[in-house]
């Protein structure tokens, strides 16, 4: 639980900082090689986006009373938002939020891995309390080919059949997803 606990503020993508972190944490608890793929790297029917990295965002009233604030929740931004400091009206911010009517109290998680958007994720009780006037919008945050890193270990058995497992972290503060060891276990019998 110490360990979920550690991880689970982590804000991390499929590339970036909050990638690297988690992987060194997790190498202080099993050996882990760490690789990395260059930005661009056709994979399958896939290509390797730019390394986003965040630093800070939010979204505040004139007078400053933050509405949004990435560091309360890193849910709160559209995952791979581009960077952008604004001042806006709340009528052409609106549909750059992004909550679930359904479920008012809960924060959705959104991406943009490869449209050039920015957006703030928030709940709908947050959306349903704003007022008409004009708000500061800003994402710090980068986006450059760099890389997209991951980690491998190979633990020898003693047949020689091969097990894979397949796990991700590329989801920020998801502890049912990422964290809970979800996996794939496909087996290859060799020979």
């Amino acid at each position: 639980m110490a360990l979920v606990e550690e991880l689970f503020p982590i804000c991390r993508g499929i590339t970036g900082n909050g990638v690297r972190q988690t992987l060194s944490i997790l190498q202080r608890h099993i050996p882990l090689e760490v690789k990395e793929v260059p930005s661009g790297t056709p994979v399958l029917d896939w290509t390797v986006p730019p390394e986003w990295n965040i630093r800070g965002a939010y979204v505040a009233r004139e007078d400053g009373t933050l509405i949004v604030d990435f560091s309360a929740n890193n849910l709160h931004v559209v995952q791979y938002s581009q960077p952008i400091d604004a001042l806006m009206p709340l009528a052409e911010l609106r549909p750059r939020l992004h909550t679930l009517p359904d479920e008012p109290d809960w924060i959705p998680y959104r991406t943009s891995y490869y449209a050039q958007n920015w957006g703030f994720c928030l709940t709908h009780r947050q959306l349903s309390s704003l007022a008409d006037g004009l708000s500061r919008v800003v994402i710090d945050s980068d986006l450059k080919p760099c890389h997209l890193s991951y980690g491998e270990l190979l633990i020898p058995g003693e047949i020689d059949d091969t097990v894979l497992f397949s796990c991700h972290i590329c989801h920020p503060s998801l502890a049912n997803d990422n964290l809970s060891g979800r996996r794939d276990v496909p087996i290859r019998r060799n020979g």
